[in-house]
């Protein structure tokens, strides 16, 4: 296989790059608003930057790949070291704003990816360069382009604010449905005071009210005499 099997991929390559390069465009000047303030905006911009940067990594890789001659290798070299380049900006940027913004670590481990895809070019690249007809690292630069794309397509969706749906948010807001709708617990009958479950200083307190109440003297045995009157002498 020669290079020259490949000419088809890089076109359709080429051009797909362009249309989703434009697009990213019209995508950024729609979000402007988002992009123009330092602090929690910058995140936008890491993405907006990403998503371009991926997306000129698949086209310079593409383009060239259509000229004569096996220039695939210096080429991706050349982009993998301006992609790596824009990955620590990026990473040093999140990492100086840190504080300005919660749930960044996302965009950091997708930087991360980003990074690996670069490296994994660029160790390509240098073995290609070594061994020019070597096209099995042709096809793996190919593949690349192709993270490249999936890449700059997810990013450009979170730059519109584009809804997540993903398995692992969907159960947590089943749980939290299930639980809401729950009724309130109810205590059943069985788990309600008895008489019989009474405590036992209340029950010594009746016991000592009842023998203070039998040792009080009662009334004297036979009729007494009218209030006001004394007994006749004998």
């Amino acid at each position: 296989m020669t290079l020259a099997a490949y000419q088809t991929f890089f076109g359709a390559s080429a051009g797909v790059a362009g249309a989703l390069i434009g697009l990213l465009f019209v995508a950024i000047s729609v979000t402007q608003e988002r992009l123009v303030e330092e602090g929690e905006t910058q995140i936008h911009r890491v993405r907006a930057s990403a998503a371009l940067t991926a997306f000129t990594n698949a086209l310079v890789v593409s383009l060239f790949g259509l000229l004569p001659g096996n220039k695939v290798g210096g080429t991706a070299f050349a982009v993998a070291i301006i992609g790596l380049l824009f990955v620590l900006a990026s990473l040093l940027s999140l990492g100086r704003l840190r504080g300005a913004r919660r749930g960044e670590l996302p965009d950091e481990l997708f930087l991360v990816i980003l990074a690996a895809v670069f490296v994994l070019q660029l160790i390509t690249a240098v073995h290609l360069m070594s061994q020019p007809r070597d096209m099995g690292d042709v096809t793996t630069i190919s593949v690349l382009v192709i993270v490249c794309f999936l890449i700059g397509i997810t990013r450009s969706w979170e730059l519109i604010g584009g809804p997540r749906i993903g398995i692992r948010h969907e159960l947590l807001a089943m749980v939290r449905h299930l639980q809401q709708s729950q009724p309130p617990d109810v205590p059943r009958p069985s788990d309600r005071p008895q008489p019989s479950d009474r405590p036992e200083s209340s029950d010594r307190l009746e016991s000592s009210d009842r023998l203070e109440s039998s040792d009080r003297p009662g009334p004297p045995d036979g009729p007494q005499p009218p209030a006001g009157r004394q007994p006749p002498d004998d």
